[in-house]
């Protein structure tokens, strides 16, 4: 009897073995396509993650992030004790003990599921396979289908899994894959985008209630979410706090206070688009990011490239600030002066009928009512009529947004009133864009305005016709026009005359005093000799690459629309001895490792010779230094004290734009404000000209930039280098008296019709 039990016990063991051993060996080979595919090794030593890719500034701030998954790996050297030891006592004591299973921990979890006891019981290289491999949601085989059956496939698959894991990693390089493979909620994935986002620290700076926190919402991240569930959080994470006492991470004295201490989260630190620094900036580059991508095989959303920008994030701050404070103002002006009136209106400032109708069937709103009630426009419009609950734009309110009820055509018509900006800054020397807004606010207003968006520059063009007459027609700053009506008759027959904001003087101005108050007589007269095509062509070479028409009103900037983008790299051309440089604003992109992936080259082009560059920076100085100058305003701001300053105002018809171009030996910013359409605009010179509605914004930004220490050498005061030699004079009273070539005194006579375009 005794032996036949020993055989019996014997016979069942053998065969529990064999069994065993053939159910790993079928689950391992997927035998007869029952339990559904393994990973390779090949996988298994190379797991990859989906990791966010990263946007950095040039002195080494994190900007933002592209991701599907935001995750954002960190080492084990930046993983706090704490975080650890809160860890191994909650998931897996025993975890510097086993090979990936902990038999005794299993034991003792059936015994307790005997007993009644419901726990987990799976170790932390168990956790890491079912993450890394989707175990539970990648069941293919016929058998997976089975409740049961198919949980004891996936569990086994982990088993084998974990060994396979143990045996190609050390326990750190497990515990750390595991941490970055975690889901905490929020969109955070690992523990270090989950200690931003819920406590705004990094990882090795966790506390013991943070870390128990964190690890507690492990079982659970929505239940356990400290927003979502306060209370919730609290008792997991007191149960995590006792764990850590029962293994002895920490004392019973240190427990009780630790489980006393209230649960305190930072607000929500999000990575989306529309929050923290250069927004605007961030969305233009992700469509450069996503052409490279796909040109060179990449992932922008799961890679974890990092993108290297030539953005500086102080003075990206200080541009938006500046933006900011201005626009607020501006703003609450421009409510006032049409107040009791919609500023859509048309030349003689009349309001345009229909003018909202039009515009809210431009929106993504109205597309999707139009597919739902096709031509029913009584429908359709019913429905824009509803007030509904939204949250909306507002420069007086709390972080700039209220809650209110209103329809969305009132929206419309709400968002309509608002003026917008763009500005970029960028070094004239490298092309490096320093500060990029396209914008007021890019949660509200998503439309970019430094190179989405293009507009009529106005005067802010008429440099470009000065440096051509320079550079090409041996004008000089010197030469005298007289202020007169400059008429050309256009191909259709009919005649164009340039006009002045104000009236005719009859006065003469040098080229430089002509362009330091903008006369417009002056610029058509330069036309008139130089001709729109090579203008054009000049331009082209300066880097404006939007459509320009071949036709007189290019003298005033009414001959096609730039951008911010270009026309601030043109200007640049100036500042650099006459080479034009590609504004530039990506140095270069690593793989996650930190290999280097790719250069970004700017194109260079010499377009003048240095002496006639220079000429054109003091051209553009007479607007802060000869009387009435458009840009005498300036010396209200304290960087103008002791530093040269060149710059252009641009206005165009009805006061629709209002452009601004300044430079300093080391800096060019350009500025365009204005409504959300040409029809939108004030209705007087008062506010509405260029150095009223753009250049307050340069004058905010550089007295920011120059109150930094840190921002040399965009901050040091001084004059634009000067060539060696000059072959002009420039003290126009010596020139005269040398009664210099008689070219470079020019007045308009002859038939002044005798030109056509």
């Amino acid at each position: 009897m005794y032996l036949q039990i020993i055989r019996l016990l014997w016979t069942l063991f053998i065969s529990g073995l064999l069994f065993l051993i053939g159910w790993v060996l079928a689950v391992s080979n997927d035998v007869g396509g029952l339990f559904g595919g393994m990973p390779d090794l090949v996988k298994i030593e190379n797991p990859k993650s989906e990791v966010a890719s990263e946007l950095w500034s040039a002195d080494g701030v994190l900007l933002g992030k592209y991701f599907r998954q935001n995750r954002t790996p960190v080492r084990y050297e930046e993983i706090s004790p704490h975080l650890l030891h809160a860890l191994y006592a909650t998931e897996d004591i025993r975890f510097e003990e086993h090979a990936g299973i902990d038999f005794r921990g299993t034991f003792s979890i059936l015994i307790d599921i005997l007993r009644g006891k419901k726990r987990g019981g799976s170790t932390i290289t168990q956790q890491l396979a079912k993450n890394l491999f989707s175990t539970r949601q990648n069941l293919k085989g016929s058998l997976s289908n089975i409740p049961l059956l198919g949980t004891l496939i996936a569990k086994t698959k982990e088993w084998i899994l974990a060994i396979y894991l143990e045996r190609s990693y050390t326990k750190r390089e497990i515990v750390t894959m595991y941490l970055n493979e975690v889901a905490l909620g929020n969109n955070a994935f690992g523990i270090k985008v989950a200690a931003r986002t819920y406590f705004n620290t990094t990882p090795d700076s966790l506390t013991v209630p943070q870390a128990a926190m964190l690890v507690g919402m492990l079982k659970a991240p929505t239940r356990y979410n400290p927003i979502r569930n306060p209370e919730a959080a609290l008792m997991r994470r007191n149960t995590v706090i006792e764990q850590m006492e029962k293994y002895g991470f920490i004392s019973p004295i240190e427990a009780q206070r630790y489980k006393r201490t209230p649960v305190k989260v930072d607000a929500i630190q999000t990575d989306d688009h529309t929050s923290g620094l250069a927004t605007y900036f961030r969305m233009e580059v992700r469509k450069d990011l996503l052409a490279w991508c796909a040109k060179n095989g990449y992932d922008l959303f799961a890679d974890g490239l990092k993108i290297y920008t030539t953005i500086d994030s102080r003075m990206q701050q200080y541009a938006e600030e500046a933006v900011a404070e201005h626009m607020k103002d501006l703003q609450a002006k421009f409510f006032a002066h049409w107040k009791g009136r919609n500023p859509w209106v048309d030349e003689n400032f009349r309001e345009l009928p229909y003018f909202i109708e039009r515009a809210i069937k431009r929106t993504e709103h109205y597309r999707v009512l139009k597919n739902m009630y096709g031509d029913d426009s009584i429908s359709i419009f019913r429905e824009l009529n509803k007030p509904v609950r939204m949250r909306v734009f507002s420069w007086t309110a709390k972080n700039n947004q209220i809650d209110t009820v209103m329809s969305p055509m009132d929206s419309v018509r709400y968002y309509k009133r608002f003026l917008h900006a763009g500005m970029m800054s960028l070094d004239p020397h490298t092309g490096h864009i320093k500060a990029w807004v396209g914008g007021v606010n890019q949660k509200f207003f998503s439309y970019d305005h430094v190179r989405q968006g293009a507009r009529q520059p106005g005067s802010a063009f008429k440099p470009i016709i000065y440096a051509v007459a320079i550079s090409e027609h041996a004008y000089s700053p010197c030469t005298e026009v007289v202020d007169a009506p400059q008429t050309f008759v256009l191909e259709s027959g009919q005649t164009w005359t340039a006009k002045n904001f104000g009236a005719y003087t009859g006065n003469t101005y040098t080229l430089r005093q002509a362009l330091a108050q903008s006369i417009n007589t002056t610029a058509a007269f330069l036309m008139r000799r130089i001709k729109p095509a090579e203008v054009i062509r000049y331009a082209r070479q300066m880097g404006i690459t939007t459509p320009l028409e071949e036709v007189p009103s290019l003298a005033l900037g009414a001959g096609g629309d730039v951008s911010v983008y270009d026309l601030t790299g043109a200007y640049a051309t100036f500042v650099n001895k006459g080479i034009w440089i590609q504004p530039t604003y990506i140095t270069h992109i690593t793989d996650k490792n930190g290999k280097v992936l790719h250069r970004f080259i700017p194109q260079k082009r010499e377009v003048f010779n240095e002496e006639k560059a220079y000429l054109m920076t003091y051209m553009l100085r007479g607007a802060t230094e000869e009387r009435n100058g458009t840009g005498l305003g300036l010396y209200r701001y304290k960087f103008r004290q002791g530093t040269q300053v060149a710059c252009k105002t641009g206005t165009t018809q009805n006061y629709s734009d209002g452009w601004f171009i300044g430079m300093t030996k080391d800096l060019v910013t350009g500025i365009w404000v204005g409504g959300d359409d040409r029809s939108i605009h004030f209705r007087t010179g008062d506010y509405g000209q260029g150095s009223r509605m753009a250049m307050p914004i340069f004058g905010i930004y550089m007295d920011k930039i120059f109150a930094d220490p840190r921002l040399e050498p965009y901050n040091t005061k001084g004059e634009f280098p000067k060539p060696a030699q000059l072959s002009v004079e420039l003290d126009c009273s010596k020139a005269k008296a040398m009664q210099l070539d008689s070219a470079s005194y020019i007045l308009p006579t002859g038939n002044p019709l005798k030109d056509s375009y």
